[in-house]
């Protein structure tokens, strides 16, 4: 039983990760002002950026890059 429970939450963690990705290499946008990436949140759903906040901070501080809930204005 806690061989099944493990494999489900592997499956479940690598689902998250990879939804992640995906998520980060179709939002970025590179900002004119300081010529840096940054990974866009949409405004009207801020349920990912939460969702997504502990990758964000991870990603970060691995890979310096930036993140934003809308566009730059």
């Amino acid at each position: 039983m806690k061989r099944a429970a493990l494999k489900i939450l592997i499956i479940l963690l690598l689902a998250y990760i990879g939804s992640y990705l995906a998520f980060r290499e179709q939002h970025i946008e590179r900002w004119e002002k300081d010529q840096r990436d940054y990974v866009i949140f949409p405004v009207e759903n801020r349920t990912l950026y939460y969702f997504y906040r502990p990758l964000t901070i991870v990603d970060g501080s691995a890979t310096g890059m930036q993140f934003h809930i809308g566009p730059h204005r």
